[in-house]
C-alpha cells in the first residue's frame, strides 16, 4: 500500500485547472483523483480533500503508486505499512458519510443521514424552542452513536469525551448534465482512540469507514499521539 500527498502544481497550467476546480463539484474531484489510477475498473483507493487555501490537496492511500500522464500535480508518496497493535493509543482524524439503513413502507431498503434520522426521532420539530437541542448537539448525538456501533467491528474503541463532531455538510453532485443528483451528507471526527484488534484495524486503515467512499469519504487517518 501506498500513503500519497497530491496537491494542484502551482505552475500556468496548474492555475488554469485550479479555476475549473473551484467550481467542482464532488463527483468531479473524485473524477480528478480517478486520473491518477488509469488501468482498472474498480476504485482501490481511498482519499481525503482537504484543501490549503485555495488549492486542492489529497490524502490518498491505495494499492498502487498514483501516476501524472499530464504533469498537472505535485506527488509526494511513500510505502504504507502501518505497525499497530492491541492497546495502542492513536490520535485519528476521519470524514465519513453516516447513515443508517432501514426498510421504508414498500419494504425496500433505504439509507437515511444520521443527523435528520436523529432530528425525526427526538421529535424536533414539535419541540419547544426552548426544548430544542443545538445542530451540534444533534450532531454530536448522533455522530457518536454512530461511529460508537461501527468501532468494534472496525477494530478500535474510543472515549466520548476524547472525540470531537463536527463540520456537518449536505453535498449534492452530478454524474452529468440532467442526471439525478448524488446527494450525501458528512461529518468529520475527530480525537483518541485505542486499537482492540490490530488485523481488523490495519484492514479498517486500507479499506475505510462507512459508504461514498468514492466521493471522499471514509479514510482513516492516524498518528501516534
Amino acid at each position: 500500500m501506498y500513503f500519497s500527498r497530491i496537491e494542484l502544481n502551482r505552475s500556468g497550467t496548474g492555475i488554469a485547472r485550479l479555476l475549473k476546480m473551484m467550481s467542482a463539484d464532488d463527483y468531479r474531484h473524485h473524477q480528478f483523483v480517478w486520473q491518477l489510477f488509469k488501468g482498472v475498473e474498480a476504485r482501490d483507493f481511498l482519499y481525503r480533500r482537504e484543501d490549503a487555501g485555495n488549492w486542492p490537496r489529497y490524502y490518498v492511500i491505495s494499492s498502487r503508486e498514483p501516476v501524472d500522464a499530464d504533469g498537472l500535480w505535485t506527488i509526494e508518496t511513500k510505502p504504507y505499512a502501518p505497525k499497530v497493535a492491541d492497546g495502542m493509543v492513536l490520535a485519528f482524524s476521519l470524514r465519513v458519510n453516516p447513515v443508517v439503513t432501514r426498510k421504508n413502507n414498500n419494504g425496500r431498503q433505504q439509507r437515511h443521514d444520521v443527523v435528520m434520522d436523529h432530528k425525526r426521532k427526538i421529535g424536533f420539530k414539535d419541540l419547544p424552542r426552548s426544548m430544542r437541542l443545538s445542530l451540534p448537539q444533534i450532531m454530536r448525538e448522533a455522530g457518536l452513536k454512530w461511529l460508537r456501533s461501527r468501532a468494534a467491528k472496525h477494530g478500535f474503541s474510543f472515549d466520548d469525551g476524547l472525540v470531537t463532531v463536527d463540520a456537518y455538510e449536505q453535498h449534492q453532485s452530478l454524474k452529468k448534465e440532467g442526471g439525478k443528483p448524488i446527494s450525501f451528507s458528512t461529518l468529520d471526527f475527530g480525537g483518541v482512540l485505542t486499537v482492540t484488534d490490530s488485523a481488523t484495524f490495519c484492514q479498517t486503515l486500507f479499506n475505510g469507514i462507512g459508504p461514498a467512499k468514492g466521493l471522499g469519504c471514509g479514510m482513516l487517518m492516524v498518528r501516534r499521539v
